[in-house]
């Protein structure tokens, strides 16, 4: 990973990033407004972070390890020159004694504790509205409660008929996509667009990610069984007959499965950065990512099923060096099982900030 941070220009303010003014004083902050870009002397973007108070660094998520802010002579502004290559959106916080928070400076978030910033080159995501850390997302209206036989306990499952409801879209770790990003407002715009006909989204909240989605807790039995024809009674228009399921990380990796263990079932699929570095015994590893390229779906693939009734999108972020190694061979695999496969790389890592657009895109080009 390169080198994140960047020494201070020689200029006594912030002029080079288009912030004027005194740095620390009322006026500063009144028109302050970061994260903020400039072209980087050796390629990529020197990219400015202001925070307004006491010590605190930035937490990248999975992009680079923790950022230490400086303070600005003998003033109330603390900031950070972080190095950036090109095409590169991704989530941060402010961290200050344990405690994490969204940047007020920034007005795009995600969430009450996170900010998102892009370089000038990241691709733009069309029907992702912006909204900033204090913003309350709408929810649907229709709420299901899941008491799971197969998996115990409880759940609640939100639904929501874009455009009217048709193909049910089912959408794994849910409450990201209800809570953190607006999936229910861009699938909105996207149906309105004309860009996918009406679905049927379904949040599905995960209560164990690794047990649910690494195979063998009879997850997608119990959406077979039990959670579809919930659906069906909602009184939500729901076309169960054309399934899209979407996944991220572990979620990618489940959906796979799911496609190889119930193909009547799961024939459509979104994956973005599918986790297919998972293996059983994994965790004895000292490195989860060195067992063998692919894991254990790569090697269930290279016994050639039949999946050409399957149409899947795969989708990894372009910084996520760790993951191409494992997803690529997954990719090839399983094109030369027969399925209908389209591979693309987003401007991210490991990051739902960067899957958004993937997510939209991959599942209107699932339909069909």
């Amino acid at each position: 990973m390169p080198p994140v941070t960047e020494r201070i220009h020689a200029e006594d303010d912030f002029v080079a990033f288009g912030l004027p003014g005194t740095p620390g004083t009322d006026e500063f902050w009144e028109t302050a407004r970061t994260p903020a870009s400039v072209p980087a002397v050796d390629g990529g973007w020197t990219t400015l972070f202001l925070r307004r108070g006491s010590p605190a660094s930035i937490g990248f998520e999975s992009w680079s390890e923790p950022v230490p802010l400086r303070r600005w002579r003998d003033t109330d502004c603390w900031y950070a020159q972080v190095h950036m290559p090109q095409r590169l959106r991704v989530t941060y916080q402010f961290l200050v004694d344990g405690a994490a928070y969204a940047d007020p400076s920034n007005p795009v978030g995600a969430g009450p504790d996170r900010s998102v910033a892009a370089t000038p080159d990241a691709p733009a995501q069309p029907h992702w509205p912006v909204v900033g850390a204090d913003d309350v997302l709408p929810l649907p209206r229709t709420r299901l409660r899941w008491n799971s036989e197969r998996l115990g306990g409880r759940r609640t499952v939100r639904v929501h008929p874009a455009g009217g409801g048709g193909p049910v879209v089912l959408l794994l770790d849910g409450d990201d996509w209800l809570y953190l990003h607006p999936a229910m407002s861009a699938f909105d715009s996207a149906v309105a667009g004309g860009e996918m006909p009406p679905v049927t989204l379904v949040f599905l909240p995960a209560k164990d990610r690794a047990a649910e989605f690494t195979g063998g807790s009879g997850l997608w039995q119990a959406v077979r069984d039990e959670l579809l024809p919930l659906v069906a009674e909602s009184g939500v228009t729901a076309d169960l007959d054309r399934l899209v399921v979407a996944g991220q990380s572990l979620g990618g990796l489940s959906a796979l499965n799911a496609a190889l263990e119930l193909p009547e079932l799961v024939s459509r699929v979104a994956c973005q950065s599918g986790s297919f570095w998972w293996t059983p015994g994994v965790k004895d590893l000292a490195d989860p990512f060195g067992g063998p390229a692919g894991g254990s779906v790569a090697a269930r693939l290279r016994e050639r099923p039949d999946l050409s009734g399957l149409r899947i999108a795969f989708d990894v972020g372009e910084h996520e060096t760790r993951m191409l190694p494992h997803c690529e061979p997954v990719e090839t695999l399983t094109a030369e099982a027969g399925a209908t496969v389209r591979v693309s790389r987003s401007a991210s890592g490991h990051d739902r900030a960067g899957w958004r657009h993937a997510l939209v895109r991959d599942v209107a080009w699932a339909l069909g």
